[in-house]
């Protein structure tokens, strides 16, 4: 589930505590933790719910001016369920501060190194990791689609594997895109010299 970054602030503020999706099935689960750009956004509940019972006041605690502005944003079927989901602000994401990490001992490259590998042995594709970091740094911005295509790769198994990356604190998402973070950055340097 995605949330806007002003849903996302809301919900790190404490004003909003639930968010109103149309699905034809639940995509989160109670307990399920969410990467936002306030922080880490944990699901407290999934509850099925009709869409006329929606008042303002469930609204404004999902940061929407009224019931009907929470109404005319839902996507899906028309037929499809509408479930209230009830959330609350974790923490901040320790990836944050992680990618700004640009000064990188030996034993921090040695770890980075054992973390790619790992993921590149664990690929039924085979390695992965050098070249998906390399194409984001010769483009940066790229919506995930181009980079795909620059790659022969498919856009969604590529989208899984920079959130991978983005795990380690090598990568971060833009707007559109994605591009290395200074440790990600500082890591391929220190890599490309050896």
């Amino acid at each position: 589930m995605m949330l806007s970054d002003r849903v996302a602030r809301g919900i790190a503020a404490g004003d909003v505590v639930q968010v109103f999706r149309r699905w034809a099935a639940p995509r989160v689960r109670v307990g399920g933790r969410l990467h936002t750009s306030a922080g880490i956004i944990e699901i407290v509940s999934v509850d099925p719910v009709a869409p006329r019972d929606i008042s303002d006041q469930d609204a404004r605690k999902a940061g929407e001016s009224s019931a009907q502005a929470v109404r005319a944003a839902f996507r899906g079927a028309a037929d499809d369920p509408v479930f209230r989901i009830a959330v609350r602000f974790v923490g901040p994401d320790e990836r944050v501060e992680l990618r700004s990490q640009a000064d990188l001992s030996e034993p921090d490259i040695e770890e980075i190194s054992a973390a790619l590998s790992r993921l590149d042995r664990a690929s039924r594709r085979g390695p992965w990791t050098s070249a998906v970091l390399d194409i984001i740094a010769k483009h940066p911005g790229r919506r995930a689609g181009d980079l795909a295509d620059l790659m022969g790769r498919d856009k969604e198994s590529l989208k899984l594997d920079v959130r991978k990356l983005k795990n380690l604190g090598l990568t971060h998402s833009l707007d559109v895109g994605y591009e290395l973070s200074p440790r990600g950055a500082k890591y391929l340097k220190i890599i490309a010299s050896e």
